[in-house]
């Protein structure tokens, strides 16, 4: 894949995981911003890769420490409870999910800022 075909699908990824935590947090939190919404999936991508680049040689805990830091950003960005972090997280996965159903027509397979999507193989 070329350069330009590479940042659009980041872009396009990007997007779409802004999306889904924008769905999910519309939900749970009341809050509306699509802005908001795609930093927290860009932070949420950064954060989830250095959690697992740094602790996934530590059996189990590598495993779901990542996980942990990503809830635990939503928690900070939206400031919710550690159970509506998750609620939110749960949901942006479930319609990143939906979302990408559809966009592989378009060459989009993964959304950057929600995790487990591309690595359960439901698309």
């Amino acid at each position: 894949m070329s350069l330009v075909g590479s940042l659009v699908t980041f872009v396009v990824g990007l997007l779409v995981g802004g999306l889904a935590i924008y769905v999910a947090a519309a939900v749970v939190t009341d809050t509306r911003s699509y802005g908001r919404a795609v930093f927290t999936a860009l932070f949420g991508a950064i954060v989830w890769g250095l959690a697992a680049f740094f602790l996934s040689w530590i059996p189990l805990v590598g495993e779901f420490a990542p996980l942990v830091v990503w809830i635990w950003l939503i928690r900070r960005r939206y400031d919710t409870s550690w159970p509506q972090a998750g609620i939110v997280g749960f949901i942006a996965w479930a319609a990143a999910v939906l979302a990408l159903a559809v966009l592989p027509f378009a060459g989009v397979t993964d959304a950057v800022g929600v995790p487990f999507v591309r690595s359960v193989g439901i698309v």
